[in-house]
Formats: C-alpha cells, structure tokens, sequence
C-alpha cells in the first residue's frame, strides 16, 4: 500500500512530507474532503481529474478538513491512495431516486459485488439523507463480518447543502459506497465520544422519524430549553455543545444524537438520526480533555493488535466537537497522530455524523460527536 497526502488551496497542491513515493498517475482511489465553497467551483473535479489522471476519485464536502495533525476550514484535502494487491469497487446513487434513505442504503449496497469483499466505505449526503436510516439499508445487504464505516457530508456550523460526487462534479444528495477486496487488507475501526451525561433519564413519548416532539408528555423543546439556561439563547447553534445520549428500545448500549435544527412553530427539534418514540435520552455535555483522550482511544482502539501502525488512517469527527474544542481543534488530530507514534498518513473531516459499529462490534450505527477512526494495513 502506498499512500501520499495533498492539500489544495489558492490553486496550489502541496504535499505532506510524510508522503511515501506515489506518484500521481500512478494512484487507483483518490479521497477528497473540501469545505463546500471549494466544491462549489465549476472546475473542482477536473482540477483532481488532472492531478490524478487513472484515479477513482471521491469529492465529500465538510465542517472541517484533517490534513495529518492540523485542521483547516477552506481547503480542499487529498489522499492519494495505491494497494499492492487489492482490488475496488466504487459506485454512487442519489438520494432524489429512492422513497426512503432506507431503501437508499438497500440500494447502493447492492451496485457492489459481495464476492471477496473485505470492506466497505461510505460517505453520505448530510443535509437530505436519515443517517440512522441510511445505515440499516446498508446493513441489510452484507454479511456480518464485513466492516462498514465512513460519515455525512457537512457544510462547516451552516447546515444548508452538502456536496459529494464519484469521478464527477459533485452536487447534492450524492451517496458513495467504496467496497474493498481481497485477504491482503487488514481495515479496523475505533469510535469513542468523551461526552458526560447530567440530568435525569427521560423517555420520548412522541416522535417521527428523527424528529422530536415530546419527552415524558412534557414539550422537548421547552424542556431541553430549561435545561440549557442561559444557553438556550444561543440555539440552534448551541445544540451542538449539548447532544442527547439515546437508548434506542431493544438496544444495549445508548448512542449519540446531534441536533441539527429546531422549529419554533412547531416546538420540535430534528437530529442527525432517528429518535423512536421509547427510546430513553440523557442531556450530554463535554470538555476539552475528555474530547482529546477519547480521540487518542479511539486511535489505540485501532492498532491494539497490530505489531506495526497502520499505513493510512481516516479520521471522521464531528462537527459538534468542533465547535466544543474551537482553536484548540488541532490537538485532537494531533492526539491520535501521538497514539501512531507520529508514523501513520491521516486525513479526514468533521461530519454531520459518523458511520462505524460500537468498538466492540456488531451491526453499524450512525453515531454523533464521536471521533470515528478507519486504519488500513495491507499485508
């Protein structure tokens, strides 16, 4: 596996010095993780197209682009990407062509042959698509033992559009799945949060989809609103600082959920994901060195049983954290660049959410506000 790492800004590429020797005709799957005012230049692919002439190549717009161990917010990151003995499969769909983001997933799953395939990544419009509904599709169509992970696009704190495209302009509602094959890949996965629960457990009495109305017959809105305080003058934007833990019903582990909007009129708040009515939910709040730790967890979480660091490392976070960690973002990056002893290729960007099973495993989940990590070996 050879693997080098660009950044494009102000029409100049220039490449990380922890690059290895891959040169640009020569790279198969080019990822690129670029702040929507980028993507939205006419000429954004044809640039990458030229840069990387025999590449597949994958266009995801973000809140936040991670180039090794610093964070940038109007660039446009590439890793450049060459298996010695792995072969791919990409395909795309859009949203705009299926009823429900479920049969979305179902969808897209099955445009990728299931014969030896090892892995699978995705990444999702953030603005159209249900998440959590996105992901069940998915799961539907590969065997248990095939890891997904990957995360929604995002549009840096506006909320408004994502952009994604597959060997294309990318535009709106663009879903991308990456299958990886063969017995030589090694893919591993750690998701970790850092967030402390407060407040009372409160179940959600009314709710559709991944909008929600009422907690304990009491207005959620109203609710979330006294338990804010003073903070509740600053929504919707504040929302993202205090996310709700989610116990699904028949689940047994909670999972995270962002809000990504309220509606005055209608007293609701809608998130990045379902919210069954049944569901139990706690308020949850964060700090700057329980968010760094769980990032350097989730890189441990990875390499835990692996003799060397990973070739390449994928990092996808939130958007929610972003905001928590403000100028110190870096160190989050640059805490999980410590866990790999500074010797693994990174790069990502901060989600609308994060796609990757629980740490100990089982079916994927769409997550909120964790540090979601992908590393690759190739023996």
């Amino acid at each position: 596996m050879n693997t080098s790492l660009y950044k494009f800004t102000e029409n100049i590429w220039t490449k990380h010095q922890k690059s290895q020797s891959l040169d640009d005709d020569k790279a198969q799957l080019v990822l690129c993780f670029g702040s929507k005012t980028m993507l939205e230049d006419k000429d954004i692919y044809s640039t990458v197209k030229t840069k990387f002439p025999a590449a597949q190549i994958s266009i995801c717009s973000t809140a936040g682009e991670i180039y090794q161990d610093n964070v940038y917010s109007d660039s446009l990151v590439a890793v450049a990407i060459s298996f010695d003995k792995t072969k791919m499969e990409a395909k795309t769909i859009n949203i705009n062509d299926f009823d429900t983001s479920y049969n979305a997933g179902i969808g897209l799953v099955k445009k990728i042959p299931k014969e030896n395939l090892a892995y699978l990544m995705v990444l999702s419009d953030g603005s159209l698509v249900n998440g959590s509904e996105l992901v069940k599709g998915l799961s539907t169509q590969v065997n248990e033992d095939v890891l997904i992970t990957g995360g929604l696009a995002g549009d840096g704190a506006n909320f408004e559009s994502t952009l994604l495209g597959l060997n294309k302009q990318p535009k709106e509602g663009e879903i991308i799945a990456i299958g990886f094959y063969g017995d030589n890949l090694n893919v591993e996965h750690g998701s970790q949060g850092g967030w402390d629960i407060f407040g009372l457990e409160k179940r959600i009495t009314k709710s559709t989809d991944n909008v929600l109305f009422e907690l304990e017959g009491q207005n959620a809105l109203e609710l979330y609103k006294k338990y804010l305080g003073p903070e509740s003058k600053n929504l919707p934007g504040a929302a993202l600082l205090y996310p709700l833990s989610v116990v699904i019903p028949g689940a047994s582990k909670p999972i995270v959920r962002t809000i990504l909007s309220i509606n005055e009129e209608e007293k609701s708040m809608t998130f990045a994901g379902d919210v069954p009515v049944g569901s139990q939910v706690r308020f949850m709040k964060s700090n700057f060195t329980k968010l760094t730790n769980a990032a350097s967890e989730a890189a441990s979480k990875t390499s835990v049983n692996r003799k060397n660091q990973p070739d390449l490392a994928i990092l996808i976070s939130c958007v929610g954290r972003k905001l928590v960690l403000g100028e110190k973002i870096d160190e989050e990056v640059k805490a999980v660049s410590n866990s790999f002893n500074n010797e693994t290729i990174l790069a990502g960007f901060y989600s609308y959410g994060e796609i990757s099973p629980f740490n100990e495993g089982g079916d994927c989940q769409l997550h909120n506000q964790t540090m979601t990590i992908t590393s690759f070996y190739e023996d």
